[in-house]
Formats: C-alpha cells, structure tokens, sequence
C-alpha cells in the first residue's frame, strides 16, 4: 500500500467530494421533479435514497479495496470512500431534515424516516460486502 501525502490525499477528498456532491444534488432535482415538491418537501426521499445507496456503495468499496485493493488501495480509499461517497451521503441533511420534522410535529414522519435511514444505511452496507465477498 502507498502512503499518499497529506496534499495528495487532500487533492483527492475534494475532487472525489466535489463529485459525490454534485451527484447528490441532480439526485435530489430528479426526485423532486419525479416525485413532486410536495411529497418531497413532506418526507425526504431524496435524503434517503441517496443514504442508502451510499451504504450499499462503500460496502461494495470496502470490500473490494479489502481483496484488490493492491498498492493503490490507499488512493482508492480516500477519492472514492472518503471524497466521493462522503460527499455524496447526506447524514448532515439528515440531522437537519429530522430536527425540522420534530419541530413541525411530525413525530411519525420523523421516526420513520430515522429507522428507515438506519436499517437501509446498515444493511446496505451488510449487502454491498456480501456481495464482494460472493464475488471475491
């Protein structure tokens, strides 16, 4: 495994993050024009859609890095893992999206949306690393 300079490895996390950022944006256009304003602005679809396939994504990752990562793992690791799909989920639009739904009272809505994100975040991932290892 090489080890990257912290500037190279920055330079990574930013073009990998501007990407994944990018990506969640047209994400959440595509949702809201597919789905309608209303919907979206009453339950965050987008949000979670983009968190769980975000999950299912770096399970795949992790677990192909774990069996071919080879010496380029490293770099793989921080453009792909830490700046594209850190850039692309959205657990800070989560935390904001649920505070705003516990405070227009939408209790419901709100403890749907946390379990809903956890168990699909968790076995997204559970998914993606089966299946890399299946494949391995």
């Amino acid at each position: 495994m090489s080890t990257l300079s912290p500037l190279v490895a920055t330079v990574h996390v930013a073009l990998g993050g501007a990407a994944g950022a990018a990506l969640r944006y047209q994400i959440g256009r595509a949702m809201t024009n597919w789905l309608g304003a209303p919907i979206v602005t009453a339950f965050p679809f987008a949000t979670l859609a983009v968190n769980a396939l975000g999950s299912l994504l770096m399970g795949l990752l992790a677990g192909w890095l774990a069996r071919h990562g080879g010496e380029n793992s490293e770099q793989l690791r921080v453009l792909l893992g830490v700046g594209l799909l850190g850039g692309f989920t959205t657990f800070s639009a989560f935390s904001l999206e649920m505070v705003l739904m516990i405070e227009r009272g939408q209790y419901l809505f709100a403890s749907l949306y946390a379990i809903l994100s956890f168990a699909l975040g968790i076995s997204g991932l559970m998914v993606g690393l089966a299946v890399m290892r299946i494949a391995g």
